[in-house]
Parts: C-alpha cells; sequence; structure tokens
C-alpha cells in the first residue's frame, strides 16, 4: 500500500508514501475542485494509481478524513482570531 502514516511528516496524516502529499491533498483536488484524476496525477507528479489509491483511501476512511477537516478547520480558525490585527486607521 503506498498510503503511510508518519507523525513526522503532515502531523501523522494519511499521505502518499514517499510525498509531502496527503490524502486530502488529493481528495480536495478531485472531489472538492473537479480536477480529473490524471491531471492531479500530473501536476503532484504521482502515479494515477496513487491517485486513485488516496481516492479509495478517503472514502474508506471518510470519518476520519472528516474528523482532521474539522481539526484543521478549528486550528485556521483559531490561529486567524489570535493573529495580530491591523491598527484602526487614525481619522
Amino acid at each position: 500500500m503506498s498510503i503511510t502514516h508518519d507523525e513526522d511528516v503532515l502531523g501523522g496524516e494519511p499521505r502518499i508514501d514517499g510525498t509531502r502529499i496527503g490524502v486530502r491533498h488529493v481528495a480536495a483536488r478531485v472531489i472538492d475542485s473537479g480536477q480529473a484524476p490524471a491531471y492531479v496525477a500530473d501536476q503532484f507528479d504521482v502515479s494515477l494509481a496513487d491517485v486513485y489509491e488516496s481516492l479509495s483511501y478517503y472514502y474508506a476512511h471518510i470519518e476520519e478524513m472528516r474528523e482532521l477537516e474539522k481539526e484543521n478547520e478549528a486550528a485556521f480558525e483559531h490561529v486567524r482570531e489570535s493573529s495580530l490585527k491591523p491598527k484602526e486607521p487614525v481619522q
């Protein structure tokens, strides 16, 4: 299987072995953006089989993927709320 987990890469999210391309990255391109799997394979410089294996993993572990998406959204929201805001313009 070419899908692997490693806590030192992508925070342990499932990814294509030997790359930093996460299963969620592939799914976002194919499912959310409607890009053809062959195009995604070409853009990420991976095999078409890797793209289909990523999609298969995504659907076989859909609850895990949804949980990772929720965690990612929460982390981004936390950063957004805690980041420095520009000062109000003086009038």
